[in-house]
């Protein structure tokens, strides 16, 4: 789903113009990404948590070349499903899952 299917969803289903729609998401987004930018958590019951990790920096090495290559600390943000998330989703194997079209599967 894109940002604008989920737009579309919540106009439909909200009774909601596309405008005032698009307005509500950015805001749920650009709240969440503030939050993580200030080094808080985000918790939605019932679908998962948003936190943001530290990482070190390290020596690294270009795999291309084989020059040391610095790599700075940086925090990136990590999510956790949910229990109940999980449980729906685990649920729905029921439906046919499409291929990828990287899928190495040959059941054609």
């Amino acid at each position: 789903m894109t940002k604008s299917e989920l737009i579309d969803a919540l106009a439909a289903r909200g009774k909601l113009t596309k405008a005032r729609a698009e307005l509500v998401v950015n805001c749920v987004f650009d709240s969440m990404t503030e939050a993580l930018q200030n080094g808080e958590g985000i918790e939605i019951r019932g679908f998962g948590s948003f936190k943001v990790k530290p990482y070190e920096g390290y020596d690294g090495r270009n795999p291309r070349t084989g020059e040391a290559v610095e790599v700075k600390p940086k925090r990136l943000p990590k999510f956790k499903v949910g229990k109940d998330l999980e449980r729906i989703v685990d649920e729905s194997r029921a439906v046919k899952p499409e291929l990828d079209a990287d899928d190495d599967s040959d059941d054609e």
